[in-house]
């Protein structure tokens, strides 16, 4: 099971990589090493990574949760929001909105995105969330650790329906000031249910160990 330690372990940087995929909306748990009180909360995704080794994990449906998108090359992520109501103007000529829903759309692209992470599959330590020695899982393709362009594909067609994705950027109004708004960056502070509507990619290059794919990405909240 993921855990706060293995998030954190999980990023290469001081904030987390900007997107994760999962199939489940996590749960709200401690940070163990918080010093505020009360302690930190954060979102942690059910299950395992993909590509993590299951070890002693004892039930297949824990297998394959989540996925954590690479930085590498990533293009901006952009938002569009679509207010969903019904306007009508009034006797008197004044417009009147009955206000449904606003609803996000995502867009985003790599370029020559590795088509693979690592060379080989279960490189990230259980507990720690590290990559294992380089002796013992060979070579590493994306600077971060996140998915390459073929797991990013293969998470495409497994999912007709909708899945939830995590997003990193800096949006503090989403807490309340009392839960020390402003210091949340260094964490997942967005969970979205979305679709996919639509995924494009081509090889940009092939090589002798990977190739780089362009990949294109729109998401739109369910």
């Amino acid at each position: 099971m993921s855990t706060v330690p293995y998030m954190s372990g999980r990023k290469k940087y001081q904030r987390p990589q900007a997107m994760l995929w999962s199939d489940n909306s996590g749960t709200l748990v401690e940070d163990p090493n918080s010093t505020t009180i009360p302690k930190e909360k954060f979102y942690v995704p059910n299950g395992l990574e993909i590509g993590q080794d299951p070890g002693e994990e004892s039930d297949p449906k824990e297998y394959d949760q989540f996925l954590i998108l690479s930085d590498d090359n990533r293009q901006p992520l952009s938002f569009s929001t679509n207010r969903i109501e019904v306007k009508q103007r009034m006797i008197n000529g004044r417009m009147r909105s009955y206000h449904v829903a606003d609803k996000l759309t995502l867009s985003t692209s790599w370029e020559k995105l590795p088509s693979r992470s690592f060379d080989t599959p279960g490189y990230f330590n259980p507990v720690t969330g590290k990559p294992a020695p380089s002796s013992l899982v060979g070579t590493q393709y994306t600077t971060d650790g996140g998915a390459g362009g073929v797991e990013l594909l293969d998470w495409y067609e497994s999912h007709q329906g909708p899945f939830w994705v995590y997003l990193a950027y800096d949006k503090y109004s989403n807490f309340q000031k009392y839960d020390n708004s402003y210091g949340h960056l260094h964490q997942y502070n967005q969970l979205i249910q979305m679709y996919f509507t639509n995924f494009t990619y081509s090889v940009e290059k092939r090589g002798p160990d990977f190739d780089f794919w362009n990949i294109q990405v729109t998401l739109e909240e369910v």
